[in-house]
């Protein structure tokens, strides 16, 4: 195939998918340190934002939606955004492989390991499953399917030793042991939630406002309400918020451990990147149930906090 390139027609051709490049924060983030030197293109952005015509939404209230679940089916979501700032890390220290950790079914894990064979690297997985189970093959349900398709390495554990052990340990234990065997391992975090994948949802922060600069209509969003499993997502979407132009409330509903325990991890993070604010400032954590609904959710959101002008936000 013969073309001209200029100006970013290589992007509308899809060149950009797998490049490494330079990254540069947004002018509002370049205090924070360490700043990523590069960044790997993983996902498909900007994802898009649409109204959701939710029937018999309280007045003078609209609900849009942030459609990271378009961000690449095989990378998962939310995850791409944080595993193109850490594998672009992995790769600058050299590594040849990458651990990570999670559930048996972890979307986290799935994208990881996508995302590896991407980049030509090994992927070993601790999953976290019943102790009836482990001894067994976990056979090719669900997200281990593509797991095993992309050649990624299992060892499973039981939920009464993950929470014994804790994943830490468990993925430093694993890292020592391909050392031994002269591997270069590089290790990811649950969820990929630290400082460095913290980056993925600065950067969408940049994503949204950018998106708001050019769209018609003068939307403004007043709250983000979001899931939270791993605390790296809400670190970055509530910082951004915070310190660019968005300025919306984040709202975040933990799925498992309690709000205190997520506070306490998202100050982690934002001490990791010298941010220099208090987590219960910029974000409010709730619990929720598996039976809560999204109506349930928003109205608890105005029920306890000022009543919101149009439009309210949430992915």
């Amino acid at each position: 195939m013969e073309r001209k390139e200029s100006g970013n027609d290589s992007d509308a051709f899809g060149f950009k998918f797998l490049t490494k490049t330079s990254y540069a924060p947004p002018s509002w983030a370049s205090h924070l340190a360490p700043i990523p030197s590069h960044v790997f293109s993983l996902g498909h952005f900007p994802t898009p934002i649409h109204k959701w015509n939710l029937p018999n939404l309280p007045h003078n209230t609209e609900v849009w939606l942030k459609r990271d679940d378009l961000s690449g089916m095989q990378l998962s979501g939310n995850k791409v955004r944080k595993l193109e700032f850490l594998m672009a890390d992995a790769v600058a220290q050299g590594a040849d492989c990458i651990i990570t950790i999670g559930g048996i079914q972890s979307n986290h894990c799935r994208a990881a390991a996508v995302a590896a064979k991407y980049l030509n690297l090994d992927c070993y997985l601790i999953l976290r499953t019943s102790k009836v189970l482990v001894d067994q093959d976990p056979g090719l349900i669900g997200n281990l399917l593509v797991e095993r398709l992309v050649g990624a390495h299992i060892e499973l554990i039981s939920k009464e030793e993950y929470s014994k052990i804790g994943s830490v340990t468990l993925t430093n234990i694993l890292k020592e042991k391909l050392l031994k065997e002269g591997r270069r391992p590089y290790v990811i975090p649950v969820g990929g939630s630290n400082s460095i994948g913290t980056w993925g949802y600065i950067e969408a922060i940049k994503e949204i406002e950018q998106q708001l600069q050019t769209g018609t209509g003068g939307v403004k969003f007043d709250d983000i309400v979001v899931a939270c499993g791993s605390g790296g997502t809400i670190a970055g979407l509530s910082l951004g918020s915070w310190l660019g132009t968005l300025k919306a409330k984040v709202h975040a509903f933990s799925v498992c451990d309690d709000p205190d325990y997520f506070y306490d991890y998202t100050q982690g993070l934002l001490d990791g990147l010298n941010a220099g604010v208090d987590s219960r400032d910029i974000v409010n954590i709730q619990n929720v149930s598996v039976y809560m609904t999204f109506k349930n959710i928003l109205m608890n959101i105005l029920m306890n906090g000022k009543q919101p002008t149009p439009p309210t936000t949430t992915q």
